[in-house]
């Protein structure tokens, strides 16, 4: 999927992540952290690493017990 198409999704299926892709600067930050070099399309496994990145915040945000650790790999 090309970026335009991943920001059409975004704004529709992750709001928690929308506000960040709806500037450049943001999209750019986000494209980054999943992978994509400039220009690129966007592939099942860049957008995985998004879902697995956002699991992860999500995760630690609401820790309430240290003694649990996310033992999640991406594989």
């Amino acid at each position: 999927m090309n970026t335009t198409q991943f920001q059409t999704m975004i704004s529709k299926q992750l709001p928690s992540c929308a506000k960040q892709v709806e500037t450049e600067d943001g999209l750019v930050q986000v494209l980054d952290q999943m992978g994509v070099q400039g220009g690129d399309n966007i592939s099942f496994q860049n957008f995985w690493t998004l879902i697995n990145k956002q699991a992860v915040d999500l995760f630690q945000s609401s820790e309430k017990n240290k003694s649990y650790t996310c033992t999640c790999l991406l594989q």
